[in-house]
């Protein structure tokens, strides 16, 4: 070895040994989530609530080059939502180019050369988040270690990753759950219930359902995150953290159940079970037993936030991680199942469950090191595979793009032709928030022998997203399941139909062959086309019962001080007819024109009162029980009741109880299982304040405001209640049916709807109703038999209900899946109207607004409320 050579080596040693101390000195300086909290992250009975993560992250951010921090929106309550780039620092410095990158390969806009060459030199994108469920705590604290740990860590393992991936952590995707479960669980330590929670929802409309609002987004926090995955940064994996693990059972991973939907690629399959595989094998080297999969978990579901990622060609990955609270719990191994998750063994002989855990103690701390341990292997599989993930989302792409010119449908058509022009715009923008490219005519076209306007929409079918426009656009047909030959059906993972159009009245052409039209792209947002005023309005101005938006527009101009009507019947004003129904408003301070221009509405001015019947409205004041059982389908009704601006107060049991109820035009029951409106939480399982339900008193009280000429509504599992005690004539048709005979778990069930009548003003005479397990009613009727004869005697009053809607006779099944139907609720009542002394009771057998995606329904709600609100 020459000196000069020495010399080099000498040098080059220095310059190693200077890299590594200034790493160890950005790692010292760095502060861990400990040293910001005072406790380590997974301790017994400690949690951080959301201002100590988002000043951790601050810091965090602040004291690393290798994290940048991004605020991305705000949550409805107005937290900030942040998401983490953590990298290397070279690559954080060229983040534009690995997002450029990554959305030119996920959306098929370069050539099959050009992809293999970003493949190479891209970085591979990963998304990973915690924290949406806020009452499985463990994963939104867990963020705060994992942030750290990819930052700082100086493992061959960590510089990799840093090196071949781009990880986008979003620490916390429902910062204001977290505080309300944080908080509930602080001011319960100690006591009986420090287990339990919270009597309200953790998110304030959508509770537990904000893992369902994935194509609708129609939350501001759902939509924050839908614009990074779909829209800018396109990641090859999607890893979402939740915990509900079986029991006994210590993180369920994928591979998931059966069935899985065909619309998605099979690549995306074999991607997800191979993320499963990486996460087994690294449970079981660092002797981490417990790791369960094939278990409930399917992915045939569109609409959560790991399964949408499924129809953008991107491996969407859920694990489900047990010990959700800091309370420490003992699992006696004395008293093992012999299976768990219904019949997996637990003595290792089963392939998905091949190493199970044995109890002893548990803490919050297993669950966090659980978390991690899934989420490095995920990470590490990326870096190793970072070309493979790259050029595999531009293949599925192209494919989708090659199976339209094949399979088809060369494209869909929103005309402009629509029952409701305001939902068929927004149907467009769903499709656009969830990536869809959609184009709009700038001209007059045909096809075949239909003219199309301009401003119609066209969706093209050969397009990268193509599994996900089929998905949203076309029936579900759900597979026939059982649990076992003979047994009962196996219950689908959340829901079996979804189909877009239907729900919202839309109509939509499928175009198979190819077409002329001159088109430009919608970029971010479809507008409503331009509302205009159309004659002077001395009288009034109207609004047509067909469209939702005439419901928010009225509402705004009653709020601002102006007047309404509702027309009893059509309204001919020059050439135009409006349905009965209808709207008529005048005066206050909020202006006509500008709301036809937001709300895309044509109003028609009236110089003298129409010589048809007219109904004086007022805005209605709405009262909408809320449980302390903590109930989805009140938050989703709230949440429809603040869009549409009706003034509402919520009514907890003790509000029912002693409130004066005569206030209100209107009460409403959202569906909740009748024993739960009755009897609430016992005293064992929450705090006393939280405890009982309406109770006889609060039921005496709804009775009488009814009588004295209230209206009340109740849907889908309230109307049972309501039934059972005003001792209505009615009965659920579907009591007691065994669900081997009648089955419908969430499907699309075709409705007949009586449009003469004035709570269905402004309906289409069919339509979809969402029934999720839901029922049918029977009328009451009058018994002429005897001990086997038949008596002549003379015909009772009968009952005071009348029939709004009411399930069809036949093809009831207009996308999921249903068995039974026919026999169960074909031809029977749905929706009726009942008197019960000077008022009625309006009952619904479905839920008319369930997660606010059924918009063809809404109008049934509104028609009630304002019959109350009616002068």
């Amino acid at each position: 070895m020459t000196s000069k050579t020495r010399l080099y080596k000498g040098i080059l040693m220095t310059i190693v040994l200077l890299m590594s101390c200034i790493s160890q000195s950005m790692a010292q300086n760095v502060p861990s989530p400990e040293d910001v909290y005072g406790f380590r992250v997974g301790d017994d009975y400690k949690l951080a609530d959301y201002n100590q993560i988002e000043d951790y992250l601050g810091k965090l951010a602040a004291a690393s080059n290798r994290v940048q921090m991004k605020e991305i929106g705000t949550t409805v309550l107005g937290r900030k939502m942040y998401i983490l780039f953590i990298s290397s620092e070279e690559n954080l410095s060229q983040l534009d180019k690995w997002k450029d990158i990554s959305a030119k390969l996920a959306r098929v806009s370069v050539s099959d050369e050009e992809a293999l060459q970003l493949s190479e030199s891209g970085k591979a994108v990963v998304w990973v988040d915690g924290g949406m469920h806020s009452t499985e705590l463990a994963h939104g604290q867990m963020t705060s270690e994992l942030a750290y740990t990819l930052a700082t860590s100086e493992t061959t393992e960590m510089k990799k990753i840093r090196e071949n991936v781009v990880t986008i952590l979003m620490p916390v995707m429902n910062p204001d759950g977290l505080d309300i479960v944080v908080d509930w669980y602080r001011k319960n330590m100690g006591t009986p219930y420090e287990t339990s929670r919270p009597p309200i929802l953790y998110h304030y409309y959508m509770g537990h359902d904000n893992n369902r609002d994935w194509f609708m987004n129609t939350m501001p926090e759902t939509y924050n995150v839908t614009k990074i995955l779909y829209n800018e940064w396109y990641p090859q994996i999607v890893y979402n953290h939740h915990q509900s693990s079986p029991s006994w059972t210590k993180i369920s991973i994928p591979p998931y159940a059966d069935p899985v939907n065909p619309k998605i690629h099979p690549a995306v399959t074999a991607g997800v079970s191979e993320v499963g595989s990486a996460m087994s094998k690294r449970f079981s080297l660092e002797n981490m037993p417990g790791a369960i999969a094939d278990n409930f978990y399917t992915m045939f579901w569109n609409g959560g936030g790991r399964t949408v990622p499924y129809y953008h060609n991107m491996i969407g990955i859920l694990t489900e991680t047990g010990h959700t609270t800091p309370t420490p719990r003992f699992y006696d191994p004395e008293k093992l199942p012999k299976t768990v998750a219904g019949t997996t063994p637990t003595d290792g002989t089963d392939i998905m469950y091949p190493d199970p855990w044995k109890g002893g103690e548990s803490h919050f701390r297993d669950a966090v090191d659980y978390m991690l341990t899934a989420t490095w292997a995920t990470l590490d599989l990326a870096a190793d595979r970072k070309s493979n993930y790259l050029y595999n989302i531009y293949k599925m792409g192209a494919s989708a793009i090659e199976k339209a010119k094949t399979e088809g449908p060369y494209a869909y058509v929103i005309g402009t032709d629509q029952w409701d022009h305001f939902e068929a715009v927004n149907l467009v923008n769903v499709l656009l928030k969830g990536g869809i490219e959609i184009q709009k005519a700038t001209k007059n076209f045909t096809i075949g022998d239909k003219k199309y306007e301009k401003g119609s929409y066209i969706i093209y079918g050969g397009q990268a997203f193509r599994p996900y426009l089929l998905d949203l656009m076309e029936k579900q047909n759900y597979p026939t399941r059982f649990q076992y030959p003979g047994g009962p059906p196996d219950t689908p993972y959340d829901l079996a139909g979804w189909t877009l159009p239907m729900q919202m009245g839309v109509t939509v052409d499928k175009i198979k062959d190819s077409f002329e039209a001159s088109t430009e792209k919608v970029a971010d947002r479809a507008t409503y086309k331009e509302g205009d005023v159309d004659g002077k309005g001395s009288f009034g101005f109207a609004f047509s019962a067909n469209s939702n938006a005439s419901v928010v527009a009225t509402n705004k101009i009653l709020k601002a001080g102006g007047t309404a009507y509702k027309t009893k019947e059509e309204l001919k004003i020059g050439k135009a007819t409006l349905p009965a129904g209808s709207y008529i408003v005048s005066g206050g301070s909020a202006s006509v024109a500008e709301l036809a221009g937001q709300y895309g509405l044509e109003v028609i001015g009236i110089a003298d009162r129409p010589e048809i019947g007219l109904t004086k409205i007022h805005l209605p004041k709405i009262g909408l029980y809320k449980s302390w059982v903590a109930n989805m389908d009140e938050g989703w009704t709230r949440f429809v009741m603040d869009e549409y601006e009706f003034e509402m107060d919520t009514l907890h049991d003790r509000d029912i109880q002693t409130a004066d109820l005569s206030q209100y035009d209107a009460l409403i029951i959202p569906s909740q299982r009748p024993s739960s409106i009755l009897h609430g939480h016992s005293n064992l399982e929450m705090p006393e304040k939280f405890t009982g339900g309406i109770g006889l008193e609060g039921t005496v009280a709804l009775s009488k405001y009814v009588k004295n000429g209230g209206i009340l509504l109740a849907f889908d599992e309230a109307s049972n209640y309501v039934i059972e005690q005003f001792g209505l004539p009615l009965k659920d048709a579907t009591a007691g049916a065994d669900s081997k005979d009648f089955f419908i778990p969430g499907s699309l069930i075709k409705t007949s709807i009586d449009t003469k009548h004035p709570l269905a003003f402004g309906m289409q005479d069919t339509v979809s109703v969402s029934f999720n397990k839901s029922r049918a009613f029977t009328i009451d009727k009058q018994s002429k038999k005897g001990e086997g004869g038949e008596e002549k005697i003379a015909d009772a009053p009968a009952p005071n209900v009348e029939v709004i809607a009411t399930y069809a006779s036949k093809n009831l099944l207009m996308s999921g899946w249903a068995m039974g139907e026919e026999k169960y609720i074909a031809k029977k009542p749905a929706m009726v109207k009942v008197g019960y002394g000077d008022g009625n009771v309006i009952l619904f057998a479905f839920r008319p607004q369930f997660r606010a995606q059924p918009r063809g329904t809404y109008k049934l709600i509104f028609n009630a409320l304002y019959e109350g609100a009616s002068e």
